[in-house]
């Protein structure tokens, strides 16, 4: 603050001149209930002295610190708020920031996609040909057996499925041995078609496992058909005349299943005294099976 100049010395027989008036102290702003920048009231305005007689010019003191901004008098701000400034403070490392977070995400993004496109690609049905035939009585190769049940069945049973999952075929036929008024065996065959899902690990564990589940039976595993083979037998005669012989080969292709299943129930009112051994019944359930599914993908 400048020095006001100093009034020459009054006469004696002079009354004293009134001086300058007096400053105002400056007066802070004054704190009110809400903060900055919605406070409650505007600060106070400092009165001004009541006018007295002029004396010398002197310059107006400015108070010092920041001036109070009455916030009733700015213009309306528009637009989203400013971002907060990110750790460091300098603008290239916000941006390195927001670039890594951005590279995150598509890379995820990426990712998500390729294995979904190779997730829809692995899923997709291996039938390697096959079509399941709505009679399989009269497209599959049972003849080995007629050697020894000669007499022909004149009505087997077969049924079939179709079903955007699923695509099934079944046969059932009677064996009768020359003379024999009733069947003295019989054949099963059932192909199956897994359009949505892959059987193989069920398969795997159904058959492979068979005598794990079926007290009595062996199961074995049988070469140079389809992807994986078993041949499940089981022998309960012990030479007699009753007792049964079961043999059924599993074959699963791809996602292509086909059993082919033999059975003969023995009996004392039973004609059939001398029905075929278990190595040769399977010796032909190999056989017809590998010729029907050569005929299944024709």
């Amino acid at each position: 603050m400048s020095t006001p100049p100093q009034q020459p010395a009054q006469p004696a027989d002079r009354p004293p001149q009134p001086g300058p008036p007096a400053q105002p102290p400056s007066v802070p702003p004054q704190p009110t209930a809400y903060p900055y920048p919605n406070p409650q009231s505007p600060p106070p305005v400092p009165q001004s002295p009541p006018p007295g007689p002029p004396g010398p010019f002197q310059p107006p003191t400015t108070p010092s610190g920041p001036q109070p901004v009455n916030p009733y008098t700015q213009p309306p701000q528009y637009g989203p708020p400013p971002m907060p400034p990110t750790a460091g403070g300098s603008g290239a490392a916000g941006r390195a920031v927001l670039w890594a977070v951005v590279g995150a995400v598509v890379a995820s993004a990426a990712w998500a996609a390729g294995v979904f496109l190779i997730g829809a690609t692995a899923s997709a049905a291996d039938l390697r040909g096959y079509a399941a035939p709505s009679d399989l009585c009269s497209r599959a190769d049972y003849t080995s057996f007629k050697d020894e049940y000669t007499a022909d069945d004149s009505a087997p049973t077969h049924s079939s499925l179709k079903d955007p999952a699923l695509d099934e075929s079944y046969c059932s036929a009677n064996l009768k041995k020359p003379g024999s008024s009733y069947a003295d065996a019989y054949l099963s065959l059932q192909l199956d078609l897994h359009k949505k899902t892959d059987p193989g690990p069920e398969f795997t564990a159904t058959w492979k496992n068979y005598e794990d589940s079926h007290t009595g039976y062996d199961v074995g595993p049988v070469e140079d058909i389809g992807d994986e083979a078993y041949l499940v037998t089981r022998d309960t005669t012990s030479g007699t005349s009753s007792g049964s012989r079961y043999a059924t080969l599993a074959v699963r292709d791809g996602w292509v299943t086909y059993t082919m299943s033999y059975s003969a129930y023995l009996s004392s009112y039973d004609p059939d005294k001398d029905p075929p051994k278990i190595d040769e019944i399977s010796d032909w359930l190999k056989t017809d099976t590998r010729n029907t599914l050569d005929r299944l993908t024709d």
